[in-house]
C-alpha cells in the first residue's frame, strides 16, 4: 500500500471521515480527521426503519464528506457502517440510496467484525496480553475478552449512549433516580456473560466517550502529558470525574475542560457502563487506546502478507518506526547499545549497581535512540530528544515508561535531567531519578566511546581496587586518542552517580587483558 488511504465510519452518534498518508516507516500517519455529529440513531423509528431524515442527514454528510475525498484524489475510499445501519431493517435502501447519490458504498460490520476490529487495534497498539476492550457507540457496546493476545470471547449488547438515555434519561442530565435504574439495567445486562465477572484484568476502553473521559481526569489533575493514548486510571478516579460531572448544571457541564460539548448529554451514562463494568471485571485498571475500529480494519489488511493480522511485537514494530522517521543511524546505535551492555556485565560482575532485566532494556532502547534529538536541531538535541520521546505516541509503551526512556536518552548532564523531571517529580522516587540519571550516564559515556563512529573499541574490563576506585579497561583496535579525549570528559557524571573515583585505561586489542590494583 503506498500513498494516501481514506476510510468513513458511519457510526450510531458519529460519521467520521480520516485520511491516511502512508509514510517512510510504512506506518499510516493520520493527515485528516473530519467528524460530524449525526446522531443517526435518534433517527431509528419504533418499527426499525431508519427514517427519511435519518437518510437525509446521512447523505448531506457524505456529499460534505466527498468534496474532502476528491480534493485529495481518493479512490475506492473505505465505508463502513455499525450499529444503527445495521439494526435498520431498511437497511439494503440505504445503501442503494448512498451508492446512487455519493461516491461510496457502504459495508454493514456485523456485531462479530466491528468488536474484532477493535480488539484487533488494541493488540496492535499497546502490550497488553491479557485483558478486557470495551467500546460503546450510540447505538451498540462491544466487548471483547483476550488472552495472550487472542480473541477468546466477543458480545455486541444492542445499546449505547445515545440509546440508553433515551431510555433512561428524560433531560439533558440524569437523576438520581435515573442513574440507580441505569446502573441496576447494566448490572443485569455485564451477568448475562458469565466470562466477565472477577477477571481482575485491565478493561482497554475505546472511542469518543473513554476518550473524553480521560482528557476530563487528565485535566483536573493538570496531568504534565498530553498522551492519551495508553493513558491509565483506577476505579477511583472514574468516579472522582462520574462525581464532579453529576454536581453541576447542563450549562456547566457543556464547559468541563476536556468534554466536548456534543457530548455533554451523554457522557454520565457512558461513565456509568465503563464503571459497572470495571465493577463486574473487579478490573486492575482502566486503560484508554487511541486506536480502534478504523486502525483494525487497516491492520487486517496491512498485515495480510505476513500471515497473521496481530504484530508479533507491539514495542520493536513502535521503535522500527521511530528509527526511519528520525533516520537514526542504526550502525553506530548499535556499536553504543554493544558497548553500554559491556559496561554493563563488568559492572554487575564487580557489584556496582543494582541491576534488574528492566534496567538492562531500558539501557539497550536508550542507547539505541540516544541523542535522538539531532534530526531536528544538534545544537539542541537534548531537548529535543526528550520532547519527542516523552511526547511521541509510542504503541506498546506506557507514560512512565516513556518519560523513563526519554530521561535517559536525553542525558546531558544532572542540571538538565532535573529541569526535564521536574514535572514528574511525583512519578519516580528520588532512587528512581538516581537510577536513571545512572543509566543516562552511562549511556553517554558509551555514545562518546564511539565519537568518531569508527567502532574502534572491541572489549571492555572493569576492576575496584583496594580504595574503591573504578578502573576501566577499553580495549580498542585503532587509534583512541578522539575517543579518550570526550570519555575524559563525561566521566565525571559517572563520578556525581557513582561517588566513586573512576580512571580510565585506553588499551590495544592485542594488550593481554591485566588486572588492575
Amino acid at each position: 500500500m503506498k500513498g494516501k488511504y481514506g476510510i468513513v465510519d458511519i457510526g450510531s452518534n458519529t460519521i467520521r471521515l480520516v485520511i491516511y498518508q502512508q509514510d517512510k516507516s510504512g506506518r499510516l500517519k493520520e493527515i485528516e480527521n473530519v467528524k460530524a455529529v449525526a446522531r443517526l440513531r435518534n433517527f431509528l423509528l419504533e418499527n426499525g426503519e431508519l427514517s427519511e431524515d435519518g437518510i437525509n442527514v446521512l447523505i448531506d454528510t457524505l456529499k460534505s464528506f466527498q468534496e474532502v475525498t476528491r480534493f485529495h484524489q481518493l479512490r475506492n475510499v473505505k465505508c463502513v457502517a455499525t450499529a444503527t445501519i445495521r439494526q435498520a431493517i431498511n437497511q439494503k435502501e440505504i445503501i442503494q440510496i448512498v451508492q446512487k447519490e455519493t461516491d461510496f458504498q457502504i459495508r454493514i460490520l456485523s456485531e462479530y467484525e466491528e468488536a474484532y476490529y477493535g480488539f484487533l487495534a488494541v493488540v496492535n497498539s499497546t502490550s497488553i496480553h491479557d485483558g478486557f476492550t470495551i467500546d460503546i457507540g450510540g447505538g451498540s457496546t462491544e466487548i471483547t475478552y483476550f488472552q495472550n493476545r487472542n480473541l477468546k470471547h466477543f458480545h455486541s449488547f444492542p445499546f449505547g449512549v445515545l440509546s440508553l438515555k433515551k431510555q433512561f434519561v428524560k433531560g439533558n442530565t440524569p437523576t438520581e433516580t435515573e442513574l440507580k435504574a441505569l446502573k441496576q439495567f447494566l448490572q443485569k445486562q455485564f451477568a448475562k456473560l458469565p466470562w466477565l465477572k472477577g477477571k481482575k484484568l485491565p478493561i482497554i476502553a475505546i472511542g469518543g466517550s473513554a476518550r473524553n473521559l480521560v482528557q476530563m481526569d487528565q485535566a483536573r489533575k493538570q496531568y504534565p502529558l498530553k498522551n492519551l493514548h495508553q493513558y491509565q486510571m483506577d476505579l477511583k478516579d472514574i468516579v472522582n470525574v462520574k462525581n464532579y460531572l453529576t454536581s453541576l448544571s447542563f450549562d456547566k457541564l457543556k464547559q468541563v475542560e476536556g468534554l466536548s460539548k456534543d457530548r455533554a448529554d451523554i457522557i454520565i451514562p457512558a461513565i456509568e457502563v465503563f464503571l459497572q463494568l470495571y465493577e463486574t471485571v473487579e478490573a486492575t485498571a482502566f486503560i484508554l487506546s487511541r486506536k480502534g475500529l478504523r486502525d483494525g480494519i487497516f491492520y487486517e489488511e496491512l498485515l495480510k502478507d505476513i500471515g497473521s493480522p496481530i504484530f508479533t511485537n507491539v514495542v520493536e514494530e513502535s521503535f522500527q518506526q521511530l528509527a526511519i522517521d528520525y533516520e537514526v543511524d542504526l550502525k553506530h546505535a548499535f556499536q553504543v547499545t554493544n558497548i553500554v551492555y559491556m559496561l554493563f556485565r563488568q559492572l554487575k560482575d564487580q557489584q556496582i549497581g543494582e541491576w534488574t532485566d528492566v534496567d538492562v532494556q531500558l539501557l539497550r532502547t536508550g542507547a539505541l535512540f540516544y541523542n535522538l534529538g539531532q534530526y531536528i536541531d544538534p545544537e539542541s538535541s537534548s531537548q529535543h530528544t526528550f520532547y519527542l520521546l516523552a511526547n511521541r505516541t509510542i504503541d506498546g509503551m506506557f507514560h512512565k515508561e516513556q518519560v523513563e526512556l526519554a530521561l535517559i536518552a536525553s542525558f546531558k548532564n544532572s542540571s538538565l535531567f532535573k529541569q526535564y523531571v521536574e514535572p514528574f517529580q511525583q512519578w519516580f522516587s528520588k532512587e528512581e531519578q538516581r537510577k536513571l540519571r545512572f543509566l543516562g550516564a552511562l549511556i553517554k559515556f558509551a555514545y562518546h566511546l564511539n565519537a568518531t563512529k569508527r567502532d574502534i573499541v572491541e572489549n571492555i574490563h572493569v576492576k575496584v581496587d583496594e580504595k574503591g576506585t573504578i578502573h576501566v579497561n577499553i580495549y580498542c583496535n585503532q587509534n583512541w586518542q578522539p575517543e579518550q579525549y570526550q570519555v575524559e570528559k563525561q566521566k565525571k557524571h559517572l563520578i556525581k552517580v557513582l561517588k566513586r573515583e573512576v580512571k580510565l585505561h585506553f588499551l590495544p586489542i592485542n594488550t593481554k587483558m591485566m588486572q588492575l590494583i
